[in-house]
């Protein structure tokens, strides 16, 4: 009796996305499969290939996942082309990653609006940079990096909207969570949910964070040692797995259109467009005055006057004497010409 082939296995990247799309913990993929989350966490980081009857159950739920991602996106038309637009492509991966980092941008931030926006500016930056997003071997990890980039920039606390406290989680026990989180430091915040959250292994969390190994792993100490110390019924790993994933899931966190955030990238890319435009324009401008009115020589300048004492005043010539008027007739008398003017007469 010959065995059917087992089906095939997505790469590793896409077996995470597959999970994160269906809003499943790594816990509760591994129950459904009958393995531990570390195996889990191992097959979606790469480090072990699924084999055996449980390799073959894993890689079996990997296509029903599949096809409820895929029955989840719109039917192209009949006229549609076998390859995907960019737009289509675009769309596709924003219906995919855009609910889950959604939530997960909310752990890190601990605010509805911010985590929505951060997600929606980090996939505006992923169309303006598609052709280079499209060919990065974890398109979701590109874009996940950028939301917690933004979202955790210092500049959002001088922002009005921001300054006001949003309405905390329903549930007691989320709220005393949420809480303990954001007393973390960013980075060790980051790291933990990196690692305990979205379940990515350690060089993998190290090299989003752009730390170390052993930095990363000294950050997820520290920041487990923070949550045991005031919630001590967090402190095996893989129940704050599970806390961080109900926390997240309880939250009712919403995701603009595709169509709408790349409308919304292409209109920032239109204005930046005119704002260079009009600076360039500005500059050649004033650099044109600048050669119109600027001197061809140089010109010294005016040394500023300075009074001079001892010296007595110019004074107006006054009426001649009697003297000056017999010498000026006899200069007139004379000849203007002749030798006489060169040698004179004895008198």
């Amino acid at each position: 009796m010959k065995r059917s082939p087992a089906p095939p296995l997505p790469p590793p990247p896409v077996r995470r996305q597959l999970r994160e799309a269906a809003a499943l913990t790594q816990d509760q993929l591994a129950a459904r499969v009958g393995v531990t989350r570390e195996t889990v966490g191992a097959w979606e980081s790469g480090r072990e290939t699924p084999r055996g009857r449980r390799g073959t159950a894993y890689a079996k739920l990997l296509g029903v996942l599949a096809d409820e991602a895929a029955a989840r996106r719109p039917e192209p038309g009949p006229a549609a082309p076998p390859a995907l637009t960019p737009a289509q492509a675009f769309d596709a991966l924003y219906e995919f990653g855009a609910p889950a980092l959604v939530r997960q941008t909310y752990l890190l931030t601990g605010r509805r609006e911010l985590a929505r926006e951060s997600v929606e500016r980090a996939f505006q930056r992923a169309w303006e940079l598609w052709p280079e997003v499209a060919r990065d071997r974890d398109p979701v990890g590109w874009v996940r990096a950028t939301a917690h980039e933004y979202a955790l920039s210092p500049w959002h606390r001088f922002r009005r909207r921001h300054r006001q406290p949003e309405p905390p989680p329903a549930d007691p026990g989320d709220r005393t969570l949420l809480n303990v989180l954001l007393r973390l430091p960013p980075p060790h915040r980051r790291t933990l949910l990196l690692y305990d959250g979205v379940g990515l292994g350690l060089p993998e969390t190290a090299a989003e964070t752009e730390a170390s190994t052993p930095a990363a792993a000294g950050r997820l100490l520290r920041a487990r040692e923070a949550v045991a110390d005031r919630l001590p019924e967090l402190g095996d790993p893989q129940v704050l797995h599970r806390r961080l994933a109900e926390l997240a899931s309880t939250e009712r966190l919403r995701a603009s259109r595709p169509q709408t955030v790349r409308a919304g990238s292409e209109r920032r890319a239109r204005l930046w467009t005119r704002a260079a435009i009009a600076f360039t324009a500005a500059l050649i401008g004033t650099t044109a005055l600048t050669l119109r009115t600027a001197p061809t020589h140089y010109e010294p300048p005016v040394p500023p006057g300075q009074a001079i004492h001892g010296v007595p005043p110019r004074v107006a010539p006054g009426a001649l004497s009697d003297e000056e008027l017999r010498l000026r007739q006899k200069l007139r008398d004379q000849l203007q010409d002749g030798p006489e003017r060169l040698v004179p007469r004895p008198g």
